[in-house]
């Protein structure tokens, strides 16, 4: 028999999983881990105050919500990092929606490091704020099957980045399976997909080729232009050409500036559009010694360690439209893209109805007659169970059991309960 910690860690394997087929989101995108790490229901929500503390910046704004806007921006952040990216990403939501609505920027969205933890808040309090909330996800991909845990023998990475960006309802269920998947098959240092299942669940997601990190700036900055282009018309393809972009970033890094240009050229040979981003973790400039000391909590190292992961720049903040356009003087059509792209995205969660699994059944049988019928079945062992130990029982109370569980049953499929009970019923 399973001991109680099994049976916890078999109940969070069978969620995922249901995640994974069903699409059911609050399954497991929602759970923070870090929270069982550091005391306090909010642990690290405190922690990160202390870290950025209150009163910061301006404490009220007006947001764009219901009125017009005076040279609306057309520049949208598709890049962002928040506090869900763990120990990485130092934006907290309720700021961020602020920093937007004081820039005029109808619309934003949240990709954090290969999870969705975020999700649910981010789009509930987006909506309250009046800024259009873009779901998304930057996810690791492995380069070759997202099962196998060797290291690289050739000393490359084990996984690249890439932005994926939710358009609608079934890119939403196909994010989720994609990231569902990467930590429950692909995990090797990182929750990795693959092109595998990128090519199965692709539909109704946006890709942008992401940071220095990505398949092809990297290939760039090796100096292996043409292998960048064929992985750019590779990922073009999968995405049906029309769903993927070249990110082109405003950090001011040296290596990024070079891969802007060959990323320019690639475009132009391709065909394939830009759209600019800044990758943001932090908000603002000054939050950027802040955000330097999570990244050494993250390892576990101290500021003054010269061999530590840093980032050699104080530009991965939420700029505003005018300070990406001098960053990136002749990218004006790759930040315009952005809008384009924010208008792509059109996805709606609702709140407020039961979201559950599908029980999928073979043949034409309806949920309610295999409830019915499993019900009838278990009621039938039962009672011989009680026949065998008080002797026969009186018809009364035989069809007083029959009668309850006919109620119980019929509540049921009024309810919509059917498919739920079903997948539960083997636990």
């Amino acid at each position: 028999m399973l001991g109680f910690g099994s049976l916890f860690l078999k109940q969070l394997e069978y969620q995922a999983a249901c995640y994974a087929m069903f699409g059911n989101y609050q399954y497991v995108c929602v759970f923070d881990p870090v929270q069982s790490l550091i005391s306090g229901k909010n642990g690290y929500k405190e922690f990160l105050d202390e870290l950025f503390p209150l009163p910061y910046h301006n404490p009220v704004y007006t947001f764009n919500n219901g009125r017009k806007m005076q040279n609306k921006p057309s520049f949208v952040h598709l890049h962002v990092h928040t506090e869900y990216s763990l120990l990485d990403g130092a934006i907290r939501i309720d700021r961020m929606l602020a920093r937007a609505g004081e820039l005029g920027m109808d619309a934003v969205a949240v990709t954090d490091h290969g999870n969705m933890f975020g999700a649910v808040e981010f789009y509930d309090k987006a909506a309250r704020a009046g800024v259009k909330p873009i779901i998304g996800s930057e996810v690791y991909v492995a380069p070759g099957n997202r099962k196998d845990r060797s290291p690289r023998s050739d000393g490359l990475p084990n996984a690249y980045h890439l932005v994926l960006l939710v358009m609608n309802d079934e890119g939403y269920r196909n994010l989720c399976r994609l990231v569902t998947m990467g930590h429950l098959e692909g995990f090797y240092y990182h929750p990795r997909v693959d092109m595998e299942i990128l090519k199965e669940y692709n539909a109704g997601l946006i890709a942008l080729s992401a940071c220095l990190k990505g398949s092809i700036p990297f290939l760039i900055n090796a100096g292996r232009v043409d292998a960048a282009k064929e992985e750019a018309r590779r990922l073009a393809t999968v995405f049906d050409n029309d769903r993927f972009y070249l990110e082109v970033q405003a950090n001011s890094l040296p290596e990024q500036k070079e891969a802007n240009m060959v990323l320019r050229e690639i475009s132009n040979d391709l065909s394939i559009p830009l759209v600019a981003t800044n990758d943001c973790h932090y908000l603002n400039r000054e939050d950027a010694e802040a955000h330097d000391v999570l990244l050494c909590i993250q390892t576990g190292k101290t500021v003054n360690d010269e061999k530590r992961l840093r980032f050699s720049s104080d530009e991965f903040y939420f700029k505003t439209e005018e300070e990406m356009k001098n960053a990136m003087p002749g990218f004006d059509d790759a930040v315009a893209n952005t809008a384009h792209v924010a208008r792509m995205c059109r996805y709606e969660m609702k709140f407020g109805r039961y979201k559950y699994p599908r029980f999928h059944v073979a043949g034409d049988k309806d949920l309610n007659e295999l409830l019915t019928e499993k019900g009838l079945k278990g009621l039938s062992i039962r009672l011989e169970q009680k026949a065998e130990k008080e002797g026969a029982l009186a018809d009364e109370v035989i069809a007083e059991y029959n009668r309850r569980l006919d109620f119980e049953l019929r509540t049921l499929h009024d309810m919509g309960f059917a498919g739920y009970f079903l997948i539960v019923s083997d636990f």
